[in-house]
């Protein structure tokens, strides 16, 4: 900061109170205060002050500090989301509704809590950032994000369906897969015990599915009820696709538990949809004894395409992995030792002298709670009497396993001259990217616990959720240089011997990993860490002694808070006036 006087024509020059700071690259100046009507030993004592000069009264006594509050990060979020546009995305008109679904989106990336919780880091006597303040909406309860979420859920449509105009356009893939996660109560009517994917079992959970770009940039989520079987999700999402988004020509990517062939008959054909997906286990070994892929066509070559009258009009993209086969090879093997070191005991205790086991109903029952554990009946020859029981390693279920090893198969409607054997194994691989999602919404964005018990506000919960992860997303391919991330895309794809091969981290991240900082020698952060750094950032709320006036002042950004801004195309202060 520093005190300016500005020529004023024929009258006294204007005094003013100023400070520079850099934004995109260049240095500007704004005026904090007018401190023209200031008696002049007041203009000079603040001067020495500024310049760490001593004063008649110490600088601890002169000014005061009335509030402190965290900012950096709210100016990096918000200031993110608004050049996103989701204030215009949200509502065309500004109102205070507007506000508080843009405080709860920025403040679900910051820190995400309870209603309750977010509420009082709003309002302003219980403030724990500046995000209340900056967006004028310090006066709000939790009450009011209730009925917001309400307002903000009878707009998903149209949200949405702005999102698919600007990330999908006719003739892309669109990337489909679904999660669930659990409840806490048990009234919502859209709980049901299902098929725990968040791996919270024996709880109430609801089912989600979520619709992705290429990019794996979020466009759409829906809620399902919770024992809802994900090939039942994908008739909406083909129905939202065709007449929400107006979208004729579309590549739908699923995994093979979504994608499976009687969705693809009776949606995907019927609906003139493409689709990318992969086979199952069973229908791989079918075309192995029908002879329509030959084992021996991946010796020298890791990927091959071949087709077969059971999938017309489809090309199949056939795969292999060395390192998956080493490691499903490895994995099979323990489970081999684990349950032979198991079973052991109990073919011992049937010929033991003192108090046998016997009852082949008895023998069954501890045989079969080892079996099911480790899964593995299939590679077992079992013989249970009465009075003993022997096994042994079925060696032909488990060498006909064995060959299948690191293979999988990718089926896919879309000709050859629209997409290359290659391209469609790395497309398929995107789908990683709604994977990646449905970890950050369990890490970063906490979507559990949800405890709301309304069918709507459950759906907006979520959805807001979504938005959320629709701004960090863009946040994280800015920040990208500076978080333990790969920056570098070109370079990582250029290490893979192939598609099917395991991707791999560019040099610069390795290095940058290793090293735990930047090039510019800046440490690296994690999203959320470096979240936490830019926090450090305050709006101080300076009160001057002698009936000055207020103004606020930033803390001093650090190199690294200033190069995430860089990164950012924002100012530390944004946000504030």
């Amino acid at each position: 900061m520093y005190v300016a006087r500005i020529p004023n024509r024929g009258s006294p020059p204007a005094i003013l109170l100023r400070e520079s700071y850099r934004e995109g690259g260049k240095v500007k100046n704004r005026t904090l205060a007018n401190l023209s009507r200031w008696p002049e030993h007041k203009v000079e004592k603040l001067q020495r002050a500024l310049k760490g000069q001593p004063t008649a009264l110490e600088l601890s006594e002169a000014f005061e500090i009335t509030r402190s509050l965290p900012h950096g990060h709210v100016a990096a979020v918000l200031g993110s989301a608004q050049r996103l546009g989701m204030q215009e995305l949200i509502d065309a008109e500004p109102s205070r509704n507007r506000d508080l679904v843009t405080a709860m989106l920025v403040a679900q990336v910051i820190a995400p809590d309870s209603k309750l919780a977010t509420a009082r880091g709003l309002r302003a006597e219980t403030a724990t950032s500046s995000l209340g303040q900056v967006l004028g909406v310090t006066g709000c309860d939790e009450d009011d994000l209730y009925a917001v979420m309400d307002w903000v859920l009878a707009r998903q449509d149209a949200i949405e369906a702005a999102l698919a105009a600007r990330h999908l356009v006719n003739g892309t893939l669109v990337l489909y897969d679904v999660s669930s996660a659990a409840f806490e109560g048990r009234t919502c009517p859209l709980g049901a015990i299902g098929h725990a994917k968040d791996g919270v079992k024996g709880r109430l959970q609801i089912v989600y599915g979520l619709l992705c770009s290429p990019a794996g940039i979020p466009v759409a989520i829906e809620v399902f009820e919770g024992n809802t079987a994900d090939p039942k999700t994908l008739a909406a999402q083909i129905a939202k696709i065709k007449n929400r988004f107006g979208l004729s020509r579309v590549c739908l990517v699923g995994d093979r538990g979504m994608l499976t062939n009687a969705r693809i008959n009776d949606e995907c054909r019927p609906a003139q949809l493409d689709w990318i997906s992969a086979l199952r286990a069973p229908q791989i070994k079918a075309l192995v004894e029908t002879d329509a892929l030959q084992l021996s066509l991946f010796d020298e070559q890791d990927l091959v395409e071949i087709s077969s009258p059971e999938f017309p009009g489809e090309r199949l993209v056939c795969c292999h992995n060395p390192v998956l086969a080493e490691e499903r090879a490895r994995k099979r093997g323990e489970l081999l030792a684990a349950t032979e070191k198991e079973l052991a005991p109990i073919a011992a205790a049937t010929g033991r002298d003192k108090r046998p086991l016997r009852g082949q109903d008895k023998i069954a029952l501890r045989v079969g709670k080892v079996i099911n554990h480790y899964n593995m009946a299939k590679h077992f020859t079992l013989e249970i009497t009465d009075e003993s029981f022997t096994f042994t390693r079925n060696t032909e279920a488990i060498a006909a396993e064995a060959a299948l090893d690191g293979i999988y198969v990718l089926r896919t409607s879309l000709p050859t001259d629209t997409l290359t054997e290659s391209e469609v194994v790395a497309r398929y691989k995107n789908l990683a990217d709604v994977e990646r999602f449905f970890r950050t919404l369990n890490t970063e964005l906490d979507i559990r616990p949800i405890r709301h018990r309304l069918a709507d506000r459950v759906r907006a919960h979520v959805f807001l959720r979504m938005l959320s992860y629709y701004i960090s997303w863009h946040m994280k391919a800015a920040l990208a240089p500076i978080l333990f991330v790969d920056n570098d895309k070109p370079a990582a794809a250029a290490k893979r011997a192939n598609p099917v091969a395991a991707a791999q981290r560019s040099d610069a991240a390795l290095k940058k990993a290793a090293r735990k900082r930047t090039t510019d020698n800046t440490p690296v952060h994690s999203f959320t860490s470096l979240l936490a750094d830019l926090a450090t950032l305050c709006a101080n709320q300076i009160q001057p002694n002698d009936d000055m006036p207020a103004f606020t002042m930033t803390t001093c950004p650090t190199p690294l808070q200033r190069r995430a801004f860089e990164l950012l195309d924002l100012s530390h202060r944004h946000g504030l006036a």
